[in-house]
C-alpha cells in the first residue's frame, strides 16, 4: 500500500520527505514534483530500483532516465569532464531548467540502461525535489506516466496511472507543464544543443559557444 503525504501541509512535508528518503534507499520508487511535470524516481545507484522504475512506467532500457542532483558536489562525481564551458554553464543556470549530457565517471557502479556511457544530469529548482535528493543523493527520475500517456501534472494523476507500484507519494499542488529542460551535450570539444527548451540558445551563448545540433527540438524533461 503506497503512503501518500500533502506538502503543503508542513508537518506532512516532513514526515513526507523523511518516509521517501528511506523508501528510495530501501531500493522502491517514489513520485515527487519537478519543476513542469511530476516525476518518478528511484535511488540511480540501485540497478534493481531502477529497473523498477522503468517496469512501472513500461519503458524499456533503450530510453535511459536523466540523474537528478541536489548539489553541484553530487553532480561532478558522476562525470568524467565539464568540458570547457560545463561549469560556467552549471554556474549560470542550475538549479533550473539545464539538462547536461556528459560522459558518466567510469568508477561508478550503476546501471540506467542504455546510455552509451553518457549521463544526463540536472538540479531541479522545485524545492521539495531539491530537499529530497538533498537526502537520498543522486535519483533517476522520469515523468511519472505510463509510457505513451500524459505527463501527471498531480500526484492524484501519477497515482492513477501508477498505483501502488510506488511506495511514496510527494503531493505539492499542480505543475503546469510548460517547456522541458534545455538539453546540451558536452562530451566534445564544443557545447552541443540537443533539445530546446525552458533557457533560449540567445542566453546559453551569453554564458557559452554553444552550436545547434541536428535535430534539436523541444520534447518532455
Amino acid at each position: 500500500m503506497s503512503a501518500w503525504f500533502d506538502c503543503a501541509d508542513e508537518t506532512q512535508r516532513r514526515e513526507g520527505l523523511a518516509a521517501a528518503a528511506a523508501a528510495v534507499l530501501r531500493g522502491e520508487i517514489v513520485v515527487l514534483p519537478t519543476d513542469t511535470v511530476y516525476g518518478v524516481g528511484a535511488d540511480a545507484f540501485s540497478p534493481a530500483a531502477v529497473q523498477r522504475m522503468l517496469t512501472a512506467k513500461g519503458r524499456g532500457r533503450d530510453m535511459p532516465s536523466p540523474v537528478l542532483v541536489g548539489t553541484v558536489r553530487a553532480a561532478a562525481a558522476l562525470v568524467e569532464d565539464l568540458g570547457p564551458f560545463g561549469q560556467q554553464l552549471i554556474d549560470e543556470f542550475w538549479p533550473g531548467g539545464l539538462t547536461i549530457v556528459c560522459r558518466a565517471a567510469r568508477t561508478l557502479s550503476w546501471d540506467l540502461g542504455d546510455t552509451k556511457g553518457t549521463v544526463a544530469v540536472r538540479m531541479p529548482q522545485d524545492p521539495v525535489a531539491l530537499e529530497l535528493l538533498q537526502e537520498t543523493g543522486p535519483m533517476a527520475v522520469s515523468s511519472a506516466n505510463v509510457t505513451g500517456s500524459p505527463p501527471a501534472s498531480t500526484a492524484e494523476e501519477a497515482r492513477d496511472q501508477l498505483a501502488d507500484s510506488v511506495a511514496v507519494y510527494l503531493s505539492d499542488g499542480v505543475r503546469e507543464g510548460g517547456l522541458p529542460s534545455t538539453m546540451v551535450d558536452l562530451t566534445g570539444s564544443q557545447p552541443r544543443l540537443l533539445r530546446r527548451g525552458a533557457i533560449s540558445i540567445g542566453r546559453l551563448r551569453e554564458v557559452a559557444a554553444v552550436v545547434a545540433g541536428a535535430g534539436a527540438d523541444a520534447g518532455q524533461a
